[in-house]
């Protein structure tokens, strides 16, 4: 694997390799490899903190040396491109970047480096790594894809994750369907809209996501009520109850409380939230690792 841009460039073969591989380093059952004399840089054009801390310390856990970047002290400032800025790096020595941009598909920019990128997230369109550990702690609950009911509801339109997951999870063999606001629908996606009232009591996962107030228009944002989204759109206490007994509850955080999810539920027995968190970094040293090591080229 030269480079992770997209869920569309990995086979479902790649996508088991990773989480095989970052759950092997999660039970302890095979030795973490250390890149002592490897350098990594993490651009982050916006802000993060599940992302980008758990990139670190799994950089960190593989022996990597880090460069630190910041956009506000940079170049960037100065008008230097994207791809000046990653060819800079790669020419003083920097052997690996994991780059979080507002612009969609960034890096089809970046063709001409000879060092490999890790897409932490591309405007509103993909969040590999959010839908590797995503995928991750879906397997560890149930083993298998095939004819699971995913429910993923909310900002559809903005959202990296769902469109992310969307790809991959239906290639796994799930069946994914939204619930949105008509305004946040994406017609680019070919997947069932539903009412989250008429098919709560029979997903086996339900996945929140954050309302993107950043992505929408000022106007949008003064508009919105989030009381009455989470009344519409959120998981309520009372559609928590109808959950089967064995469903689980996902999101990719941060969490807005009270309007994606009922703040009570974070932390709710069928909650994934923060195990999700914990195999960010795992999922994240399994994909550097894969990258470094240039395993199955």
């Amino acid at each position: 694997m030269k480079n992770l841009f997209s869920m569309e460039y990995l086979t479902n073969d790649d996508i088991f390799n990773l989480i095989q591989t970052a759950s092997r380093f999660k039970s302890g059952k095979e030795i973490v490899p250390q890149y002592e004399g490897k350098y990594v840089s993490n651009l982050f054009f916006e802000n993060s903190t599940r992302t980008k801390c758990s990139f670190e310390v799994a950089e960190l856990n593989l022996g990597l040396k880090q460069v630190n970047f910041e956009t506000s002290t940079s170049s960037v400032q100065k008008g230097e491109s994207l791809y000046d800025t990653c060819k800079t790096l790669e020419s003083i020595g920097v052997n690996l970047l994991v780059i979080r941009h507002p612009q969609n598909a960034y890096y089809e920019e970046l063709e001409n480096l000879n060092i490999p990128i890790a897409n932490a997230g591309d405007g509103s369109g993909q969040h590999p790594t959010q839908s590797l550990l995503d995928i991750m702690t879906i397997y560890e609950e149930y083993e298998t894809f095939e004819g699971l009911n995913i429910l993923i509801c909310g900002d559809i339109k903005n959202s990296r994750v769902a469109r992310s997951n969307y790809t991959s999870l239906t290639s796994l063999g799930a069946k994914v369907m939204f619930s949105s606001p008509n305004e946040w629908v994406d017609e680019t996606l070919d997947a069932p809209y539903v009412n989250i009232d008429d098919v709560i009591d029979k997903v086996d996962i339900i996945m929140l996501l954050r309302v993107q107030h950043e992505r929408h228009g000022i106007t949008d944002e003064a508009n919105f009520k989030a009381d009455h989204y989470h009344e519409q759109y959120g998981l309520t206490k009372e559609r928590y109850r109808r959950l089967k007994d064995d469903a689980i509850v996902m999101h990719p955080a941060p969490v807005n409380r009270g309007v994606e999810i009922d703040s009570e539920l974070v932390e709710a027995p069928k909650s994934r939230i923060f195990k999700q968190m914990e195999n960010g970094m795992y999922l994240r040293m399994a994909v550097i690792d894969k990258l470094l090591s240039r395993k199955g080229e």
